[in-house]
């Protein structure tokens, strides 16, 4: 205490100074033009899925650079490896608790690629009713439960807007809480008709989904359906999903933002919020996304699969993703395909930080997730809003409200195209040896399965998830991941030790952690 302490740091090659008091080492650094650098470490986090950590170093009141560390290693690739080929089906949704379906898809994807089957259109349409519905849950309980409470901290007490915002979104004690889980409740049974339980449903397979559905349990999806818009569209928008859907330019959201007071609907409360915070400019984007597309039908995907870079969408070539190795805890360096990946844990490697791998793109850093989904598949709002401001936690949060509204109207009309009598899968045996690719959109993002089958078995099994590629650490270049990125140039006020600027930015990629090291 009251001394500054010098370190090197791992990736500036520079001596940095780690700050906590003392004016006379800050005057005599001042003279020798060395920048003084306070580190925090901020973490672990509440309200997110599984274990988190940032370590900062600030100077001038802001983030000058951060490392993203996932402190926990879990290994399902590891515990895949040997196992009967079906086996995937069983061990990967308990990677995850919140997004179980979303790796029970990606798995189903690799297997059914390695054995060469196709689902039914009435299996597809199931397994995207069944997907959608935890995504969209997953979008509701980050907004409601994740997101909005940080805005009732008591470091905004001052603020006009906090006690009405307080009142709404106190974690736990909010008046939101009362309508949005009993909701979000009824919403899920969904799931029961068509997977039978959640989490860890076994019902979707590689051929489509065992679960048939009857002529009296449309009616039922679509009365738990119609349930549900009228909760987002009384409580979450204040208005029709198809306005909400309608929106097409910034200038078009803030008019329709200025028709009723803030406090009339959720959404009209976070673009408030957004404005008095200037939350645009926050947590600013790499610029290069990706989107795997997610929820196919009759060959297409409902949003378009794909990149952005450049101001421009280009296509998605899975040859292109590597996975580096440089910092994390890992015995290789990679690059590495994960087709042929390797996940051997080195827990003293030197020049690591992370349990988290750096996926790239062609060597790119890729963000991805609701922002990366809807600006490649071309909604007017989002291009706007990335071609004002670029990606920050304003549009991630718009980019993940609009989709809820999109997704909702789909689900309305896969119900309506279901076929009661028709089949729902169709079946084939393991091969002896194969590989395959399963590529899907988890709430949060792009989410990959690869998997190789020798004499039946699994002998390797590659998972990327979203957050893998959006909480990456540095890799081979130093170049740091998406999060990393975005968390430089965040005010920190003075006498902050959990800065809540880091605290919205890490959020509004909504983290699941326990899917992210494997």
């Amino acid at each position: 205490r009251g001394a500054c302490i010098p370190f090197q740091s791992r990736h500036a090659g520079a001596i940095e100074t780690e700050c906590h008091s003392g004016s006379a080492y800050r005057s005599a650094n001042r003279q020798r033009e060395i920048p003084i650098m306070t580190r925090l470490v901020v973490g672990p986090f509440n309200r997110v899925e599984g274990d988190l950590e940032v370590r900062i170093n600030c100077a001038d009141g802001a983030v000058k650079s951060a490392e993203v560390v996932s402190p926990l290693y879990r290994g399902f690739e590891r515990i895949l490896v040997g196992k009967p080929a079906l086996d995937a089906l069983v061990y990967a949704p308990r990677i995850c608790g919140i997004c179980s379906v979303s790796q029970s898809v990606a798995a189903a994807r690799a297997l059914s690629a390695a054995m060469e089957i196709s689902a039914p259109r009435n299996g597809e349409l199931a397994v995207n009713l069944v997907h959608a519905t935890e995504n969209i849950a997953d979008h509701l309980t980050h907004f409601y439960l994740f997101f909005m409470p940080d805005f009732a901290r008591p470091v905004y007490n001052a603020e006009s807007w906090f006690e009405d915002t307080a009142e709404r979104f106190t974690a736990i004690k909010g008046t939101s809480v009362e309508t949005v889980l009993p909701a979000r409740a009824q919403f899920m049974h969904v799931l029961g008709v068509l997977a039978g339980k959640w989490p860890h449903t076994l019902s979707i397979q590689p051929g489509g989904s065992t679960r048939a559905v009857a002529p009296g349990e449309t009616a039922r999806l679509t009365a738990i359906l119609r349930a549900f818009r009228r909760f987002l569209e009384r409580t979450l928008f204040g208005d029709h999903l198809e306005r909400i859907v309608a929106l097409d330019s910034v200038q078009d959201l803030w008019s329709w933002a200025a028709e009723k007071a803030p406090h009339s609907s959720d959404f009209r409360r976070f673009l408030a919020l957004s404005t008095e915070l200037d939350l645009a400019t926050l947590g600013p984007s790499t610029g290069n996304y990706l989107s795997f597309g997610g929820y196919c039908l009759d060959g297409t995907t409902l949003f378009r699969r794909g990149t952005w870079q450049d101001g421009k969408t280009g296509p998605f070539d899975p040859r292109a993703v590597t996975e580096d190795l440089t910092a994390s805890w890992y015995k290789t360096d990679g690059p590495e395909p994960p087709a042929d990946g390797t996940t051997e844990p080195d827990a003293d490697k030197r020049s690591a930080y992370s349990w988290c791998k750096a996926p790239r793109l062609g060597g790119q850093v890729m963000e991805t997730g609701a922002l990366a989904r809807q600006l490649i598949d071309g909604h007017p709002l989002i291009r706007d809003l990335v071609s004002r401001n670029g990606g920050s936690v304003h549009t991630r949060v718009v980019a993940r409200l609009l989709e809820i509204a999109r997704l909702v109207i789909s689900m309305e009309q896969w119900v309506e195209a279901l076929e009661p009598g028709a089949p729902f899968i169709n079946h084939s045996p393991i091969p002896d040896k194969a590989q395959g690719i399963g590529l899907t959109e988890a709430a949060r993002g792009s989410l990959g399965h690869w998997v190789s089958i020798e004499k039946g078995r699994i002998s390797n099994y590659q998972i990327i998830a979203p957050t893998t590629w959006n909480f990456s650490p540095r890799d081979k270049d130093g170049v740091p991941g998406p999060l990393e990125q975005a968390l430089v140039g965040a005010p920190v006020r003075e006498g902050e030790t959990d800065p809540v600027s880091v605290q919205h930015i890490v959020r509004s990629f909504d983290p699941c952690m326990v899917c992210t090291v494997h």
